[in-house]
């Protein structure tokens, strides 16, 4: 599937742009007879329903041109969110500082899912502070799924 959403990230992102928007990341989920390709968008002045709708449009008309997707799927359009998906070693850098979870896609230690400060990336490591003592380096391939955590302050 890595193929796929790279082709449709080369395919969509200037697309997402032209509209003033950034395309933060792209899933690609096949199922028995629909796939879903849920796109999300991100902006300096923050993501609008108007924006979804927009994108969303211009998108759909360039799969249809394009045809990048054999058979029937379901398009979304959505802002990253307050637990925002992690993507990309510029994701993990421009969020440096902040609590995040990551799933890998095999046990590290004896464990696939952790939690930690995201302190930053070393090439193409992504390193993780699991407690105040801790710091592992999860190499960016090694990651199926990672979220910043919502921190909400009084």
């Amino acid at each position: 599937m890595a193929g796929k959403r790279e082709q449709l990230e080369e395919l969509l992102a200037p697309v997402v742009a032209s509209l003033g928007c950034e395309l933060w990341g792209i899933e690609y989920q096949t199922h028995s007879r629909n796939a879903l390709l849920r796109i999300y968008i991100d902006s300096e002045d923050g993501v609008t329903v108007e924006d979804c709708e927009k994108v969303s449009r211009q998108v759909s008309a360039v799969l249809d041109v394009e045809d990048p997707i054999s058979g029937k799927y379901i398009l979304e359009v959505s802002s990253p969110g307050l637990d925002r998906p992690l993507y990309k070693l510029a994701h993990y850098q421009r969020f440096a500082g902040a609590q995040i979870e990551v799933r890998l896609r095999l046990p590290l230690d004896g464990q696939r899912k952790w939690r930690g400060l995201l302190v930053g990336v070393e090439g193409d490591e992504v390193v993780l502070r699991v407690d105040s003592e801790n710091e592992y380096l999860l190499p960016i391939d090694s990651i199926e799924k990672a979220n910043v955590i919502p921190q909400f302050t009084k």
